[in-house]
C-alpha cells in the first residue's frame, strides 16, 4: 500500500540505481562528461565574444546552443552527481526547486509550451513525494498527483506530436530543396560545403530527436524506468558534448580563430 503525503514541499529524487561497485565509475564518467561540456561550450562562447571577426549574426545566433547546454546541464548534472554518492533517503529536493528544474529541462524545446505546461502542473495537488527520475521534468511532476492528469497528458502528447511533425516536416522540406540545388549545380566546391554542413546538422538533429522520443515513450512504460532515467541523462550529455565539436570545430572560422589563439600563446615570450 503506497503512503501518501499531501502537498509536501520536500520531495525525494529516486536517482540512478547503481551498485556500490559501479558507483564511482559512473560518477567519474558523468563528472568528466559534465567537465567536457562546460569547458568546450564556455570556451566557444568566450572565443566568439573576444574575437571581433566572429561578431556576425550567424555566430551570435550559434551562441544559443552552448549557452543552452551550459544552463541545462548545470541545472541537472551537479545534483545528479551528488545523488550518485548519496543514499536514496538523502536525495531530497524542494518542490519549487523541482519545478524550476523541470522548467529549465523543457526550456530548450519551446517557451510557449513551457509557460502553459508549468501552469498546468502547478495547479495539481500532490499526494506523493518520490520523483521517479534522476532530475525533475513535467512527466515526473504529474506522477506526484493523485488527481486526474488527463488534461496534462493530452496537452503534452498533442504538443509533442505537433512539435515533432512540424520539425521533421521542415527538415525534410529543407533538405529536399538543398538536395535539388546540389543536383542541379555543377559547382563541386559548393556541393561539398553544403554536404558537410548538412550532414553535421542532421547528426545533431537526429541525436536530439531520438533521445527525446526515447524518454517520452519510456515514460509510458514504468517497467523500463531504469532505461528511461539513463536515457534522460544521456539526452542532456550527448548533445552537450556533440554540439561544440560538430558546430564549433567543423566551422572554418572558429577553427581558424582557435588556431590563431593557440599560436599566439606559443609565441608569447616568457617573462
Amino acid at each position: 500500500m503506497e503512503n501518501f503525503t499531501f502537498n509536501s514541499f520536500t520531495l525525494q529524487l529516486e536517482g540512478l540505481k547503481v551498485s556500490k561497485y559501479s558507483m564511482y565509475p559512473v560518477f567519474i564518467f558523468f563528472f568528466f562528461s559534465y567537465l567536457f561540456i562546460m569547458i568546450t561550450n564556455v570556451g566557444i562562447v568566450v572565443l566568439i565574444f573576444i574575437d571581433k571577426s566572429l561578431h556576425q549574426p550567424m555566430y551570435l545566433l550559434f551562441c544559443n546552443l552552448p549557452v543552452n547546454d551550459i544552463v541545462g546541464n548545470s541545472i541537472m548534472m551537479p545534483r545528479l552527481l551528488s545523488g550518485i554518492l548519496q543514499p536514496p533517503s538523502e536525495r531530497l529536493i524542494s518542490y519549487y526547486e523541482c519545478v524550476v528544474q523541470a522548467f529549465t529541462t523543457h526550456m530548450f524545446a519551446t517557451c510557449f509550451y513551457i509557460v502553459l505546461m508549468i501552469g498546468l502542473t502547478i495547479r495539481l495537488n500532490r499526494c506523493r513525494t518520490l520523483i521517479s527520475n534522476p532530475f525533475c521534468d513535467n512527466a515526473s511532476l504529474f506522477k506526484l498527483s493523485c488527481e486526474n492528469v488527463f488534461i496534462n497528458n493530452v496537452y503534452g502528447l498533442t504538443f509533442t506530436v505537433i512539435l515533432f511533425t512540424g520539425s521533421i516536416g521542415s527538415m525534410v522540406l529543407t533538405y529536399t530543396k538543398i538536395t535539388v540545388v546540389c543536383l542541379t549545380s555543377k559547382n563541386k566546391s559548393l556541393n561539398s560545403k553544403a554536404l558537410k554542413t548538412c550532414s553535421t546538422h542532421l547528426v545533431v538533429y537526429l541525436v536530439l530527436l531520438i533521445s527525446a522520443l526515447i524518454v517520452i515513450i519510456l515514460h509510458r512504460f514504468p517497467q523500463y524506468s531504469e532505461h528511461r532515467k539513463l536515457s534522460g541523462v544521456l539526452s542532456h550529455i550527448i548533445p552537450g558534448c556533440l554540439n561544440p565539436v560538430i558546430y564549433g570545430i567543423q566551422s572554418a572560422e572558429i577553427y581558424r580563430s582557435l588556431s590563431t589563439l593557440f599560436r599566439s600563446k606559443k609565441r608569447t615570450p616568457l617573462p
